[in-house]
């Protein structure tokens, strides 16, 4: 079978034919039709990601596809079976061996595609928000890197949590994206972040992609009592936060890592792509993806990400 492999840290990985893998007894193979992709991936490739494996390996965080086998203990899933697996590795190949409990079965109304561009995007922003945030409605929440692939789902969510969202990216493209996912207010990346919030009001709830300068600013506009989420740091400056001014004004700084939470308290995780994938059947989300490539292209897909000329997410399909 085919795989996009990294075969040793702090190398390029590359398409490589490699033999397809067997289940053990509390594992599903999945023929995979759909391969989301991530910053984290980019991380994972040069060996600096906090979860990289030893080499080789193959790259590819979220997938979507068809239980192709199954092994002996296995009992909630059939070979044909359509399922969704955050895995964390092994996604970006024509199949995959998974654990069992990190599946879930897909709905017959969502697409593949949609499927490898919820989990991540979607899980973190509303395990994020809803589950460590505690965001309620009526507080403003400020998403910066509005546009990308799990800032444009905390706009989409935090709007369906009943908050006002100041939305930050780059350029007017990127911010109608934006807009059309629910953001009540626009912040160009090249304005004054720390001025136009404030000017808004402040926010009570900040998610923040970009780190760095950005992630400061957005320190200095939050409001008492307020809650910052650092998700990322894409600007790739890992701020350094005042403790003095924490206390202060009383914020709080949540710490916030998806896939942590699959080793001490899994439950969140599938708690969340239940209600999310329910919400997906209701119309009430549905994920923006700007690339759909083979698995030929997973070089492209990857390069698109790391000069952020993508928005929303990336999916290949083998």
């Amino acid at each position: 079978m085919l795989a996009y492999r990294v075969i040793t840290k702090n190398s390029k990985a590359e398409l490589c034919n490699i033999e397809a893998p067997k289940p053990e007894a509390q594992q599903i193979r999945v023929r995979i039709k759909a391969c989301g992709l991530n910053f984290a991936d980019l991380l994972m490739q040069k060996g600096t990601y906090q979860d990289t494996p030893e080499a080789p390996f193959t790259l590819g965080m979220e997938v979507a596809g068809i239980v192709d086998a199954i092994g002996n203990n296995v009992t909630e899933f059939r070979p044909g079976d359509r399922v969704a697996v955050y895995c964390g590795q092994g996604g970006l190949a024509e199949f995959g061996v998974f654990d069992a409990d990190r599946a879930i079965a897909l709905p017959d109304s969502m697409s593949f595609e949609d499927a490898a561009a919820i989990q991540i995007a979607y899980g973190t922003s509303h395990i994020a928000l809803a589950h460590r945030a505690h965001l309620q409605a009526g507080e403003t929440l400020l998403v910066t890197g509005a546009a990308g692939g799990v800032g444009l789902t905390a706009v989409e969510i935090g709007k369906l949590m009943g908050a006002r969202v100041i939305a930050q990216a780059r350029g007017a493209d990127k911010l109608e994206i934006a807009r059309k996912a629910g953001a009540d207010h626009l912040l160009d990346a090249s304005e004054d972040l720390r001025d136009r919030v404030i000017a808004l009001g402040g926010a009570d709830v900040v998610y923040d992609a970009i780190g760095g300068e950005t992630f400061n600013a957005a320190f200095r506009a939050t409001n008492p009592e307020g809650r910052l989420l650092p998700i990322g740091f894409a600007g790739g400056e890992v701020p350094q936060i005042p403790a003095n001014h924490l206390l202060v004004k009383n914020l709080s700084v949540i710490g916030f890592y998806i896939g942590g939470y699959l080793t001490f308290r899994s439950a969140v995780v599938k708690d969340s792509f239940s209600t999310l994938f329910r919400w997906h059947g209701q119309g009430k989300i549905k994920p923006h993806i700007s690339h759909v490539l083979p698995l030929g292209d997973v070089a492209k897909g990857l390069q698109l990400l790391k000069d952020r000329k993508s928005t929303g997410k990336v999916v290949i399909t083998p």
